[in-house]
């Protein structure tokens, strides 16, 4: 049966694929220790108690119908104090749209700024941002990051293909890597957009940021997290901010989210959302316009939070680590924020005891899953070459009793390949 062109070509998360297939496995009673997943376990990373009693008692309240369009004015004003105060950014309440999570923010966001043909610029490895460019039949422009600069990507490999552009996906920190832009770096970036929309006329489309930092809260050790506009206020004009509370305080189901940008595209995403019907639960929206005047609650969450995933984060890297001193042919990069470790795994060429060779990186993933019982997700689902060896390990289902497991599985599994 013949279906739409976007039906027929479009790619299904490969994320969501390889979670099913990981939980078919537990299901039917493996052990897997599942670092895949962009998500918190409940048991191990609960929501801030004073949000789970606000949304509780919201409910209680019967607030249960339809919120407002673009967020309900209580929520709106209590984010726009609140990335003041946190972030020094101002908005006003026209500048400002809440959706139940990023995803559907960021999906108006493409429809509302970008036409079929229009150029798009993302690096890989990154999420998602070449199927939301397809949604919107764009030309894809893929910046290749590499390990030499942490997989960000820089303003020396965007500039090339910054002429004609109507979009560039940023995201930091990053989602897969879990690194995030330097300071100079940014402003260099920022002063590319700046220089290439002062080129442009009135009636030229200008060249937008997409600007993804769900992690932005999530930075470990002397690690800054910087933005476009604190480092340079006229890209004001041009960047539409993406953020939430499901990373930052473990929420990922809660499902509120919000955009910040120029009062004419956020207007417009508006539009777009009335439609999908994508706001954010009535009473969800009633308890976080609650929760983020605590601003004391929130520090203390954060400070344990945040303590947790690091330990889990620098543990793990310095088992990979360790490994690698040992001669075993992996690697990873210092972590620097959000719930991510990117390792490399390496090990294509290699024959397993069943005289097998592990002829593709997909064979790695399969081996590392079957015979070390890890689940990682490969740099190839978020955009990289399929052979790349590099992965995402996520740290937001960890317990830190496993990791010494963990290890010792995966060392037994590399020894015996030849």
């Amino acid at each position: 049966m013949k279906l739409s062109y976007l039906s027929e070509t479009l790619i299904g998360s490969e994320i969501v694929k390889l979670g099913n297939e990981i939980k078919e496995k537990i299901r039917q009673g493996e052990r897997i220790y599942n670092f895949t997943i962009g998500d918190f376990d409940p048991s191990i990373f609960p929501i801030p108690q004073e949000l789970e009693e606000a949304i509780v008692d919201a409910y209680r309240k019967h607030f249960t119908n339809y919120p407002i369009a673009e967020g309900n004015p209580d929520l709106r004003e209590a984010i726009q104090s609140f990335i003041k105060d946190t972030e020094g950014l101002s908005y006003g309440m026209n500048e400002i749209l809440v959706a139940s999570g990023g995803r559907p923010l960021i999906y108006a966001l493409f429809r509302a700024i970008c036409d079929a043909g229009d150029k798009v610029i993302y690096a890989v490895p990154s999420w998602n941002n070449n199927h939301y460019t397809h949604f919107v039949n764009g030309e894809h422009v893929v910046v290749e990051a590499g390990a030499d600069t942490n997989f960000m990507p820089s303003a020396a490999s965007i500039r090339p293909h910054i002429k004609g552009a109507t979009m560039l996906a940023l995201c930091s920190p990053q989602n897969p890597t879990g690194t995030t832009f330097s300071k100079e770096e940014l402003e260099a970036i920022c002063d590319l957009v700046i220089e290439e929309n002062n080129t442009r006329s009135e009636n030229e489309k200008k060249l937008y940021v997409m600007f993804d930092q769900m992690y932005w809260h999530l930075t470990y050790g002397n690690i800054k997290h910087y933005d476009p506009v604190s480092l340079r206020p006229e890209m004001h004009h041009y960047t539409i901010y993406i953020d939430a509370i499901s990373k930052v305080f473990a929420a990922t189901g809660v499902r509120v989210g919000w955009a910040l940008g120029p009062a004419t595209v956020i207007s417009k995403m508006k539009a777009m959302l009335t439609h999908i019907g994508a706001w954010a639960p009535m009473a969800e929206q009633k308890a976080v316009a609650q929760f983020l005047g605590k601003r004391e609650a929130i520090k203390n969450y954060l400070t344990n939070f945040k303590s947790e995933v690091e330990e889990r984060l620098q543990r793990i890297y310095e088992g990979f680590i360790k490994m690698k001193s040992d001669g075993f042919p992996v690697d990873a990069i210092t972590p620097e924020a959000a719930i991510y470790l990117t390792v490399k795994i390496d090990l294509t060429g290699k024959s397993n005891p069943d005289g097998t060779t592990l002829t593709s990186q997909s064979d790695v993933t399969a081996y590392l899953l079957n015979q070390a019982s890890l689940a990682l997700v490969p740099f190839s689902a978020f955009g990289a070459d399929k052979n790349s060896p590099w992965y995402r390990l996520s740290v937001g289902t960890c317990k830190k009793e496993e990791i010494h497991e963990v290890f010792g599985k995966l060392r037994e599994a590399l020894s015996v390949l030849q």
